[in-house]
């Protein structure tokens, strides 16, 4: 119930917000990385926090020279917290969570890394390679916030998904850190539209 309760305020948030012009309904992200390109699009209605904090980070140019740093192949790939010498970025902010917002953590779906604490995400994101609905909320639990999809080059982040990994150079990352490092150039706002590119479900 606490979810619901949850999900809907944060749906008039962003209809308010799309009202004032402050967030498109469908914002798109063209990110480049010496792996290669791909663009995200985001859901602003289903995860309003998650989707005006990712905006902003990618504004500000947090995550330039951000590194995926955990890659499971069959899995996820992750990136948006450490530097390219593993050092990691400090954010301002955690997010409410929002994953009971009826999207599901499936293949080419972004999701908001976290803790344990279900509040805690910051500017950590994954890509799903698979459907992994076990990281979706349950009546008893919270589960990760969807806020987006891979709309253009899902085949590159497949291929990230594919690179040899091994432990890291910090005890934080003590495994499935990519022995090459995958660097994210930039991230871009691209133009954005009232309907999606993709289904949103």
């Amino acid at each position: 119930m606490k979810q619901i309760v949850t999900f809907l305020f944060s749906v008039c948030l962003a209809l308010t917000a799309n009202a004032q012009g402050e967030l498109p309904q469908y914002p798109r992200v063209n990110v480049a990385t010496n792996a290669g390109n791909f663009t995200m699009e985001l859901f602003t209605a289903r995860a309003p926090y998650h989707v005006e904090n990712f905006v902003e980070l990618v504004n500000s140019g947090f995550y330039e020279g951000t590194v995926f740093h955990r890659v499971i192949g069959g899995f996820v790939v992750q990136a948006g917290g450490y530097t390219t010498d593993y050092k990691l970025k400090e954010t301002t902010k955690t997010i409410s969570n929002e994953s009971g917002n009826g999207l599901s953590n499936r293949r080419s779906f972004i999701g908001m890394a976290r803790t344990g604490e279900p509040h805690s995400a910051d500017s950590q994101f994954f890509i799903n390679l698979a459907d992994n609905v076990a990281l979706d909320p349950r009546p008893t639990r919270w589960g990760y916030t969807v806020f987006g999809r891979v709309t253009e080059g899902m085949e590159v982040v497949d291929e990230i998904g594919y690179r040899s990994t091994g432990s890291g150079p910090i005890p934080e990352l003590s495994k499935d850190v990519p022995q090459e490092a995958i660097v994210i150039l930039s991230m871009q706002m691209a133009p954005s539209s009232d309907a999606p590119t993709a289904a949103e479900q």
